[in-house]
């Protein structure tokens, strides 16, 4: 569509804007029309996305003004100065002006001049902060992002009230022309990544953002086939905080209460904001528990389907391992089963609502439990192991994390299943290598454990006191790379 200015004829612009906005058919389309100074004024609006009081006392201001002011020589000017609100803008293109109303602004036209006023006026319906199911924590913060965007630049801006915080809006979306904010801080970082960023939103030509924030990640990371995330997700305002000081962008879409935050690495993905609110002792102890079970859920199901399958590989002294009973389902079959009821399970109950959920999980027991192993469907040694694997998977912080482990399990399962040994062998190299070959936004997805960077390992497999935290990770390049000085004695 061509670009589209304001007309000085007050009558072209009102006929182009009936058509455009549809006043005909939206009902939630609306406008009012004043006469001030002898000037036909057009005021347009969205209901639903406007503080009607905002709208009301803009009306009674506007019809005050002339009986206050019986003369003036510009009436535009003077209207805009009695526009009872904070942000005002001057716009000449149609176009704009069109998209800051269907954002949830107001215009003002008047007769005789080819521009229009812009105000701030919206209001938009949600919920307030509450905190994340899925990132609880014992001791901290309560409130969380939620589906508005002005909402959430608020609460990133209330944890960081540094004059060089950025917050840089843009609209994406054809049709949906959605609402974008890149959060950083000047000064820290890096230029080069900000240019790479903003050069892959602006790429995006689609129809709407329907799914928000995901859809912004495929099209900036390029994920392909890959089922590991190479973005982080979060709901916790203190968390993007805390990464938008280290040097990270955090990237927050309209409609969304999770946030992108941008460049992540796999380990950035195994921490938790409890394992801060804790002693670095605890913290330490909390991370190693999760790191250990992540690891245990990965390997525990394909390690002992081997040791199954081949008892002759078992040690005396773990004769244990295996199966102390037959059943008429293949052992093999049987931990696919019970790994796709665990799958199954899962996805059920996020489907289900509350009160319902304490009956799916006694269904589920009965189940894939003790009736189950007495009928003869699976042993009690595959309902063990699988379980153990499912517990170490729910620990996983990221949930998108936890199920490209899961996918990832399935392979190293099914290698066991039709290579045996040698196979379980080169699926975890292949598995290896493809994280090794990982880099999303020219950012290695192992950093630091490739490229090896012994300080930043150690930050990562222990949780260090805030006061012995000197410097910025160096995955983000930052321009500033001390985060604080030592205090001397």
């Amino acid at each position: 569509m061509k670009p589209m200015n304001f007309s000085h004829d007050f009558s072209e612009n009102e006929a182009i804007l009936k058509q455009r906005l549809g006043l005909d058919q939206s009902f939630d389309v609306g406008v009012r029309k004043l006469k001030i100074f002898n000037r036909e004024v057009g005021i347009y609006y969205l209901t639903g996305l406007v503080d009607n009081l905002y709208i009301i006392e803009i009306l009674r201001e506007l019809m005050e003004v002339e009986g206050r002011l019986r003369r003036v020589e510009q009436p535009f000017v003077t209207i805009k100065n009695h526009l009872a609100h904070i942000q005002v803008e001057e716009t000449e293109s149609m176009d704009r002006a069109i998209t800051q109303v269907l954002s949830g602004l107001i215009f003002v036209i008047v007769d005789g001049e080819a521009k229009a006023l812009v105000a701030d006026v919206r209001s938009y319906p949600g919920r307030g902060p509450e905190e994340p199911d899925t990132e609880r924590v014992v001791r901290g913060a309560r409130d969380g992002y939620t589906e508005n965007i002005i909402f959430n630049t608020g609460l990133t801006r209330r944890r960081i009230r540094d004059e060089r915080l950025r917050q840089e809006i843009m609209q994406v979306g054809v049709r949906s022309k959605t609402d974008i904010c890149l959060c950083y801080i000047d000064g820290i970082v890096d230029p080069g990544f900000i240019k790479i960023i903003k050069k892959e939103l602006k790429a995006i030509n689609i129809d709407g953002l329907t799914m928000a924030d995901k859809v912004v990640e495929e099209y900036i990371v390029k994920q392909g086939l890959n089922p590991f995330p190479l973005v982080r997700y979060t709901e916790r305002p203190d968390v993007a905080a805390t990464h938008i000081l280290e040097g990270h962008v955090v990237i927050i879409v309209d409609t969304s209460p999770s946030v992108v935050i941008t460049p992540a690495t796999i380990f950035h993905h195994v921490q938790h904001a409890e394992e801060y609110r804790q002693a670095p002792a605890v913290g330490t102890f909390l991370r190693w528990m999760r790191l250990v079970g992540i690891l245990f859920s990965l390997l525990i199901v394909p390690f002992w389907l081997l040791l199954a399958i081949n008892q002759e590989m078992v040690p005396p002294a773990l004769n244990f391992i295996g199966v102390n009973e037959n059943k008429n389902i293949p052992i093999a079959l049987q931990v696919i089963f019970a790994e796709a009821g665990i799958e199954l399970l899962r996805m059920a109950a996020i489907h289900t609502p509350s009160p319902l959920a304490t009956a799916l999980g006694l269904v589920a027991a009965l189940l894939i439990g003790e009736i189950a192993i007495e009928v003869g469907y699976f042993t009690a040694e595959v309902i063990l192991y699988v379980s153990l694997g499912a517990i170490g998977m729910f620990a996983t912080p990221s949930y998108e994390l936890g199920v490209a482990l899961r996918i990832a399990r399935y392979g190293l399962i099914l290698s066991v299943i039709f290579l045996d040994g040698m196979g379980l062998v080169v699926a975890m190299t292949l598995l290896f290598f493809s994280l090794v070959r990982l880099a999303p936004l020219q950012r290695p997805y192992l950093w630091p454990f490739l490229p090896f960077d012994p300080p930043a390992l150690y930050q990562v497999l222990c949780r260090a006191s805030v006061p012995s935290l000197r410097w910025r990770p160096s995955i983000v390049h930052p321009q500033d790379k001390i985060r604080q000085t030592p205090t001397s004695e």
